[in-house]
């Protein structure tokens, strides 16, 4: 296990993934700042120790740098951050109004450039740090009908690397974890988008896992668990990489 005592992590997004990255750097000694607009998620999320949270829309400016800037006063620096809130509507290219499109593009990968922006000048205080961003398996391949989702997954690829290149000399690593399905709000809300409101979750949550080849869905811990590695020392030359963790999903070819 890593161990992240006397290290400060921010962590965008309080449920599904993030939740669990909070919750694992905080069992692992991290003190832990989560941001998310999701007044339960952060509530139920605050309970946990090590763990504060602050109500902030990760696509403005404004807040982002407030909220770090409280990280640091409250907690006393910041060496960590990982990137998870995110957004997925539905629609291709026609059907995905501009209004739609640019604000997937400002929440998945504008939340990035803000908590670098903000973010990097105190992991340099420190002397580095880590950061990860939450891709998807749809940055490298993707499915119908989510034009602005699969684009904003595909960019993060391309920003991580430039982030991993500009920082490395601040000994600041950067990379991405690129989930398959797992079991989060988002691919509930999927579900219900494909099979309607009343659709059966569990049943949906199987039909979806048998598409990976280990035969299930992940669970965010699990995920949490490649992120925590990332984020500790352990994986100190690993940087400007995209890790997949799929089920399989992408080792195979799909045949109509």
């Amino acid at each position: 296990m890593a161990d992240f005592t006397g290290k400060v992590a921010l962590v965008t997004g309080t449920t599904g993934i993030g939740r669990a990255v909070a919750l694992k750097l905080a069992a692992e000694g991290a003190q832990v700042m989560a941001l998310g607009l999701d007044t339960a998620g952060n509530a139920e999320l605050a309970t946990h120790a090590n763990i504060a949270t602050r109500l902030t829309d990760v696509s403005v400016p404004e807040q982002v740098q407030a909220a770090i800037a409280e990280t640091v006063a409250r907690l006393g620096g910041l060496d960590i951050i990982v990137n998870s809130a995110a957004i997925h509507p539905y629609g291709d290219c026609v059907t995905t109004s501009p209004q739609t499109f640019a604000q997937c593009l400002a929440v998945n990968v504008g939340s990035i450039h803000l908590t670098a922006r903000f973010g990097v000048p105190h992991l340099r205080q420190r002397g580095g740090g880590s950061i990860v961003n939450i891709s998807s398996v749809q940055g490298h391949a993707s499915q119908n009908n989510v034009a602005a989702y699969a684009a904003s997954k595909g960019a993060i690829h391309a920003l991580t690397r430039a982030m991993a290149l500009d920082f490395a000399g601040d000994n600041i690593r950067v990379n991405s974890v690129s989930p398959g399905s797992v079991r989060t709000p988002i691919l509930e809300r999927a579900a219900r988008h494909s099979d309607g409101q009343d659709v059966d979750i569990a049943a949906a949550f199987a039909r979806f896992g048998a598409a990976h080849p280990l035969g299930r869905i992940g669970e965010p811990e699990e995920i949490a668990e490649l992120v925590a590695f990332l984020a500790s020392s352990r994986a100190a030359f690993i940087t400007g990489a995209d890790h997949r963790i799929d089920g399989g999903l992408t080792a195979g070819i799909a045949v109509r």
